[in-house]
């Protein structure tokens, strides 16, 4: 908040002055918008939605002990977290945040579920906080049922390790190592009575990650676990605790649906037109400190509105400032969002934000670029 300054007339004294300045803070505060307060969630199955589009669930289901989250805007943390399990059986809870629908509980405006056949891309993107006193695994959920189905379980649940701390392992046994995504992964494959699991368990911690549903997803086709006549039904981020948990968090979470043509479940097209999309990422560095240029050129053949660039800040960097665009959150896995003077972005068009960080370590530029969903190459 600004305040434009206020000259003090003798005239009318400083009683008058005072009374002056405190009318504009009172004016400058009823006009900034209201924060959204933190909501505290300990029921067993308790659920609230963020962002109008994601619905954040306390999911504690292998245990009578306590567990509590606090939801923020962008994601939530565990608070509390009595209790424990044995490490070689299933988890005591999974609090999580998802994208699609859970036991007849749908998230707002979900695309989901949606034929895998249809779907062009399911660009996400995720920041983990990690805590060390406790076991625990950090898993990203992928659902899949041969019929679109909104209750109950799933056929198949693909699952994503960011991270693993103390004695526990995936469902069944490790049946290979794959690449996916570019990432390296060792592979589990088992049953746990209800559904088949395809687990890829990361060999070391990932904090924020961007990426592409879908690369798992094609996976599971592969390894005869599903068919591209089949739905993907539920997309979900958390952590699955064996012992302890509490200061968990996820930072941040976006997912979004692509099929092929429609423009999905966020815009960015038209129905007809294709897109794509080219980003330049121009920076100037100092010690401890940076800003980047960046520059959104739709090379498709439909207009892009209401567009969202997401990309990940690697390790150490933090946004403090922008122009031209909303970036957040501040660290990990980051959107881009329009501004009400600057939403579209015609055929051949471009578009140009930028913002000022802070950096540690060695500096580094983000690796990928997506345009509402869509893979942006770089230049």
């Amino acid at each position: 908040m600004r305040l434009l300054p206020h000259r003090i007339d003798p005239a009318r004294g400083l009683l008058g002055a005072l009374l002056a300045t405190l009318a504009l803070i009172a004016a400058a505060l009823a006009s900034a918008p209201a924060a959204r307060a933190d909501t505290q969630i300990c029921e067993t199955f308790g659920t609230t939605t963020i962002q109008g589009r994601y619905v954040v669930q306390n999911n504690r289901w292998g245990t009578d002990a306590a567990q509590c989250i606090t939801v923020t805007d962008s994601g939530f943390r565990i608070n509390r977290a009595d209790g424990s399990v044995p490490t070689n059986g299933a988890p005591k809870s999974y609090p999580s945040v998802y994208n699609g629908c859970h036991y007849t509980n749908c998230s707002p405006g979900t695309a989901l579920p949606a034929r895998l056949d249809t779907i062009s891309s399911a660009p996400t993107s995720i920041s983990y906080s990690y805590v060390s006193d406790a076991v625990y695994d950090a898993a990203y959920d992928i659902w899949l049922d041969p019929t679109p189905r909104k209750d109950g379980v799933n056929r198949t649940e693909i699952m994503i390790w960011f991270n693993k701390v103390g004695p526990v392992q995936p469902v069944g046994s490790q049946t290979g190592t794959a690449t996916v995504a570019g990432r390296s992964w060792q592979v589990w494959t088992g049953n746990n009575g209800s559904n088949d699991v395809l687990s890829f368990v990361a060999p070391s911690a990932i904090g924020s990650w961007s990426f592409d549903v879908m690369d798992f997803v094609r996976q599971a086709v592969s390894r005869q676990l599903a068919s591209n006549n089949w739905y993907l039904t539920s997309i979900q981020a958390g952590f699955e605790p064996w012992q302890n948990g509490t200061g968990l968090a996820v930072t941040s979470f976006s997912s979004e649906i692509r099929t092929g043509g429609s423009g999905g479940d966020n815009g960015g097209g038209t129905p007809g037109g294709q897109t794509a999309c080219a980003v330049t990422y121009a920076t100037n560095v100092w010690s401890g400190g940076f800003t980047a240029d960046v520059t959104i050129r739709n090379t498709g053949s439909a207009p892009v509105d209401g567009w969202r660039l997401a990309f990940a800040l690697p390790s150490g960097q933090r946004v403090t400032s922008a122009w031209n665009a909303t970036v957040s959150p501040s660290s990990g896995a980051v959107t881009a969002s329009a501004l009400a003077h600057n939403t579209r972005i015609a055929p051949g068009g471009s578009q140009t934000f930028g913002f000022q960080g802070s950096y540690s370590g060695t500096f580094a530029a983000p690796g990928a670029f997506t345009l509402n969903g869509t893979a942006c190459t770089t230049a």
